[in-house]
């Protein structure tokens, strides 16, 4: 501590300390220069630091990103939970942050909630002790974490305004036990409220979970902030214990507030309370004497092994079944010619779900790269797609466009007004067909009133027809060689899914392309009105003229073995919207049948962050759940297939056998404004055992590539007093 905070706020007046508790921008806290207060970095997320920027959207700053919090959830390892939060909060510090946005520590209450992913387990034990970890780990760094989201934010279905209904009992022991823990043992330093009301108040404006369970009842004595554009009220966020409404401009606080302090509506102490909180926390990490600094991209070595040791620790061998009198896991490579790796995820390694928890990796690497290196000249590896999952199509890549120049990617011109003859305010570019500009984020790019046109010069590998999409942010419109060929600005779409819900529906075309020939692609944007977003995403999909599963099949069919990777994508799981199905998208049920009917040594990697239909898993010898793994997670399941390593994961959540036996079914994910979560305190295993329902998998399930046998247990004692500690001890024998 270096700075005497009752000091500075008496010095202070009440504008002053009122733009303290909001933002400046997206992500910076509010500075004071004349009292030499700094702002404050913060930044997403649990499964990495992303710096300030936005997810996905222009120059991005690359930064170790580890397996998502699901995956995390099937280690069931604390201690290695920690070192990953030691690796974050060095990689925070590097982006120049003091705040991480993390951990996410909800419930798995539904397999279909979008944001599964992000969070650890369905046992609210399990998570509260691996956030404790993560927390210890990463503020060991001096970088506080802020556990989100409290509380009642298992669904993202009508997430800033839904009414979670739960009761007493559930709400202590499940929902809030993880909080709990994240603040008795972990001793978070931070807090993020979730948009939802709880029974019946927002929750960055519920006194009852923010004053008397929190700070009264739990002793947490950290910072509380908002999720971003939260907060509702004024009055009620201040007077419930509300710290930081986040990002700028303020709604609620800054200039409102200190209003609302001196007309009397909020007493000056609450505000006091506020900057006394936030300032104490910052002085505490250092904050306050920091310089500013550009945003590092640091790889370090150890922290690569880690991610990858972390991947293996998560996958979970859900089957492994003999073929010819042998297990099919580990693969031995030496009685293998050949392999065929199908499917939709083995070309592009879905390490991560979409929304706020998305970063730029270090690095990023295919299954087929790596086996492809691993194995060398020894074995041929082929490949097949079998089709395609993308919820939308898929935008287009770097290696496919390039600026009239020659740059990689679109080009963009900026010009005032609404005129294309504008004059031109700032150049940009975009490395690909996500082509989104926010205020801030580029330097002259205006908040509004404005236009600008993307040009880029695109270049297929196939002739035939494309499907070309747009999903737009601001009016635009799509041009192709010349010809309008989507137009979004003549009529307004209707909103869609895309980038957490802010994008509108998807709108497409069927366009002709010539392979290895020049087509320009422009899009025009209307970006006069004032909005966080302006511009739009272009995608482009080769349509198939054969049936990719057939095409698959047979080479599955002239191959020793077939590895399969099927999963989701980060557009299926992802911040803003749930799935509406367990389904595998597209025909990847088809496919797995398809190729385990051609070659009977099949192996399926389920790349997801969240359960999945596994109607199909006694059709193949061997499925591992490999999770969205993180930057290593590539190397990571070609360790576990080669056997260079044990798949170590237990499962952090239930595999049901269908979506309608689970827990949350029929009261999920709400209706009329308001979700009920009838289910009370049987969520879960819980559920299962107690309705005596069959399930395709059961949590803590997971097998390893060794054989044992475990005996009887044997307890110390007959008898059991309440309170007393008891020794069981279970012999387990390798075999």
């Amino acid at each position: 501590m270096t700075r005497d905070i009752e000091a500075l706020l008496t010095l202070m007046t009440i504008e002053e300390k009122a733009s303290l508790t909001t933002g400046s921008t997206m992500w910076t806290t509010k500075s004071v220069e004349s009292h030499n207060i700094p702002s404050v970095i913060v930044t997403d997320g649990p499964a990495g630091a992303r710096g300030a920027t936005i997810p996905g959207v222009g120059k991005q700053v690359a930064t170790l990103c580890i397996p998502c919090g699901s995956a995390l959830g099937a280690t069931f390892d604390a201690p290695l939970v920690e070192e990953l939060g030691i690796a974050l909060g060095h990689q925070a510090r590097s982006k120049g942050a003091r705040v991480l946005l993390a951990p996410t520590v909800n419930l798995h209450r539904s397999p279909l909630f979008g944001r599964s992913f992000e969070c650890y387990s369905e046992d609210p034990l399990l998570s509260g002790k691996l956030a404790a970890s993560f927390i210890r780990g990463v503020q060991s760094q001096n970088v506080a974490t802020t556990v989100k989201h409290f509380v009642g934010n298992d669904a993202e279905f009508e997430r800033h305004t839904i009414n979670s209904v739960i009761d007493q009992r559930t709400l202590r022991e499940l929902y809030l036990l993880p909080f709990e823990l994240a603040v008795r043992e972990g001793g978070t330093l931070g807090i993020m409220t979730s948009y939802n009301r709880m029974n019946g108040i927002y929750c960055a404006e519920n006194h009852e979970l923010l004053q008397r369970i929190l700070r009264d009842e739990w002793g947490f004595e950290g910072f509380v902030v908002t999720d971003w554009f939260a907060v509702t009220s004024t009055k009620g966020a201040a007077r419930a214990g509300l710290d930081l409404e986040m990002p700028a401009p303020p709604r609620a606080y800054g200039k409102v507030l200190a209003e609302a302090v001196r007309e009397g509506q909020v007493d000056e102490e609450e505000l006091n309370r506020a900057v006394r909180t936030l300032l104490t926390t910052f002085d505490r990490l250092g904050a306050l004497d920091d310089a500013p600094m550009e945003a590092q991209a640091i790889d370090l070595p150890e922290h690569r092994a880690l991610a990858r040791r972390a991947a293996i620790g998560s996958m979970v061998l859900l089957r492994n079944e003999p073929v010819n009198g042998t297990t099919l896991l580990p693969l031995t490579a030496s009685a293998i010619k050949s392999i065929a790796v199908i499917g939709p995820n083995a070309e592009q390694a879905r390490i991560m779900g979409g929304g706020s928890a998305e970063v730029q990796p270090h690095h990023r690497t295919s299954i087929i790269e790596v086996l492809q290196k691993r194995l060398g000249d020894r074995v041929r590896i082929f490949h097949e797609a079998g089709g395609h999952i993308d919820k939308s199509t898929p935008i287009i890549k770097t290696r496919n466009v390039h600026t009239p120049s020659g740059e990689p990617g679109f080009d963009i011109a900026i010009r005032d007004g609404a005129s294309e003859s504008g004059a031109i305010l700032a150049r940009i570019t975009r490395p690909d067909g996500r082509i989104i500009l926010v205020p801030h984020n580029d330097p002259g790019v205006p908040s509004s009133g404005y236009n600008f046109t993307a040009t880029g010069v695109i270049t297929v590998e196939s002739t035939g027809q494309y499907i070309v999409s747009l999903v737009e942010f601001s009016p635009c419109k799509l041009f192709v060689d010349g010809e309008c060929a989507i137009d979004g600005a003549t009529t307004t779409p209707k909103r869609g899914t895309a980038f957490m819900g802010n994008g509108s529906e998807e709108l497409t075309a069927v366009i002709d392309l010539v392979a290895g020939q020049s087509h320009e692609f422009v899009l025009e944007c209307d970006a006069t009105k004032k909005q966080w977003f302006q511009g739009g995403q272009i995608g482009l999909q080769y349509i198939d003229t054969e049936d990719p599963v057939e095409r698959a099949a047979s080479l599955a069919a002239e191959c020793d073995v077939a590895v399969v990777v099927v999963g989701t994508t980060d557009d299926w799981e992802s911040e803003g919207h749930d799935r509406a199905t367990l389904d595998l998208p597209g025909r990847q049920v088809e496919l797995i049948r398809a190729v385990a009917q051609a070659n009977k040594k099949t192996v399926v990697l389920v790349n997801s962050g969240a359960p999945v239909d596994m109607s199909w898993v006694d059709e193949v010898p061997s499925v591992v759940q490999v999770w969205f793994g993180g930057q290593e997670m590539s190397d990571a399941v070609v360790d576990v297939l080669m056997g260079d390593a044990d798949p170590g994961g237990r499962l952090p959540t239930t595999i049901p056998e269908c979506i309608e036996h689970t827990p949350a079914y029929g009261n999920f994910p709400g209706e009329h404004g308001q979700v009920r979560y009838g289910e009370g305190l049987f969520i879960g295993y819980r559920w299962y055992e107690s309705r005596r329902l069959p399930v395709r998998f059961p949590f803590g399930y997971g097998l390893s590539y060794t054989t044992f046998e475990i005996d009887e247990p044997d307890c110390d004692t007959t008898e059991i007093q309440v309170g007393e500690n008891v020794k069981i001890r279970v012999p387990v024998t390798n075999t």
